[in-house]
């Protein structure tokens, strides 16, 4: 087992990235392991650490086909759905209050 090269932050050589780095190109890491770690040092607590990819080693993302344009569509129409007044909203409803907000405030409503 090898330890993987470590660097601080903003010090990374060229042809390294992040997978945020590599999905803003266009490309995923595509089935190979980490190549590198980045560290930012923090005060007082352990660093925070970012895992890099080679960007010649990564693929193309892989479009979207219309089974997952359809799913993905049908998830978000899920969420906009109260499920104590059982009605479309046309948000989407926050879990933090696991309602919309009609329900979760109702005394708020009545007053206005």
């Amino acid at each position: 087992m090898s330890t993987l090269p470590s660097y601080r932050w903003r010090l990374a050589p060229n042809g390294y990235a992040t997978f945020r780095q590599l999905r803003a190109l266009g490309l995923r890491p595509g089935g190979q392991d980490v190549a590198a770690v980045l560290e930012r040092p923090r005060k007082r607590r352990a660093p925070l650490v970012a895992y890099l990819y080679r960007v010649d080693r990564a693929r193309p993302v892989r479009p979207m086909t219309p089974a997952k344009w359809a799913a993905l569509a049908k998830a978000n129409a899920a969420q906009q759905v109260c499920p104590n007044c059982r009605l479309d909203v046309g948000y989407r409803i926050p879990g933090s209050l696991g309602m919309c907000v009609t329900c979760a405030y109702p005394e708020e409503q009545c007053a206005a």
